[in-house]
């Protein structure tokens, strides 16, 4: 699988990694055996990046992560978990000993001493703008408690903002097919600055598979709810669905032959310039192939970039291009 720099851990990541949330059974049980298949397919693969969090199940998935690494001393794995979403979100919440209290419980829960990449897990944004949450993020990099950090951001505003940080390695944002602000502004600053980014929901929340499409239809979301974009919050149902089928009609028309919508949206988020590492759910070992299996397939072609581009101006781009 291709590879891509992540400049502040000297090393290259595949181009696609896999997220864990659907690993920590906060959306729904995963046997255990399912998720270490999921895993093991996603390593044979060729997935070099592991994506968790401090909550996901609290902490379920970091101490499934966790064995999995111990069982895997030698698979060349970078693991990036997040932190921050244990407290109340107010800037004041976020302190000193509230991020060493979070690292080490991250740090036993993963069984590591020094943890590959820690990113603040959607925080306030005058957290982000503080300069105190830099040196604390600086001092634990100096404590060898992480090897690099970043931000977990919500919205374009939050992702620049830290990219302006020198030390900020990272910074992990919506952006999809149907989610292309971050194309504007985000994508050329990071690259700019040499920092990484890593594309959460690189699916619009399940709206081109099957089993959504028919059935589209808005959800409401708190402001402050860390998955905030993930759902069609903004898009009415119609609009939503519309878009789905006239991209499946397109994948038809323009697409590399036998290939489905899914893998299309996938393959396109890989082909924008400055992306680091997508990171597509997966519960299952077969998913997880499938997912893996848009790093493989043909560049989509300027016909198809630019046919996607105007599905998204004329149907999506008024609801939600300047919400986030």
């Amino acid at each position: 699988m291709e590879t891509r720099a992540l400049t502040a851990l000297d090393r290259r990541i595949a181009v696609i990694g896999t997220g864990t949330w659907q690993l920590g059974l906060d959306q729904g049980e995963v046997a255990p055996e399912t998720a270490a298949a999921a895993l093991e397919a996603a390593v044979d693969a060729g997935v070099t990046l592991i994506d968790t969090a401090d909550v996901y199940g609290d902490g379920r998935s970091e101490r499934f992560v966790g064995r999995f690494l111990a069982a895997h001393p030698d698979a060349g794995l970078t693991v990036a978990t997040k932190m921050g979403r244990r407290a109340a979100q107010t800037p004041e919440s976020y302190t000193r000993e509230g991020f060493l209290a979070w690292n080490d419980r991250s740090r036993a829960n993963l069984g590591v001493e020094t943890i590959d990449l820690v990113q603040l897990h959607c925080p306030p944004g005058p957290v982000i703008e503080a300069p105190r949450t830099w040196q604390w993020l600086d001092e634990m990099v100096e404590a060898g408690r992480i090897r690099a950090y970043g931000v977990s951001v919500q919205t374009c505003e939050q992702a620049l903002e830290a990219i302006g940080h020198p030390g900020c390695a990272s910074v992990e944002l919506i952006v999809n097919v149907f989610r292309q602000r971050p194309l504007d502004d985000v994508l050329p600053a990071a690259r700019a600055a040499g920092t990484a980014v890593i594309a959460r929901t690189p699916l619009p929340e399940g709206l081109l598979t099957h089993n959504r499409r028919r059935n589209a239809q808005s959800l409401p979301r708190p402001e402050d709810a860390p998955d905030l974009g993930r759902i069609f919050t903004v898009v009415p149902g119609d609009a939503g669905a519309r878009a789905a089928r006239e991209l499946a009609r397109l994948c038809r028309e323009l697409g590399p032959e036998h290939v489905q919508p899914v893998q299309v949206a996938l393959r396109w988020l890989i082909e924008q310039e400055g992306i680091t590492c997508i990171l597509p759910d997966a519960r299952s070992a077969h998913q997880m192939r499938f997912n893996i299996e848009a790093a493989g397939i043909a560049p989509l072609g300027a016909e198809m970039h630019a046919a996607l581009a105007e599905l998204y101006d004329r149907i999506i781009r008024p609801y939600v291009h300047d919400r986030w």
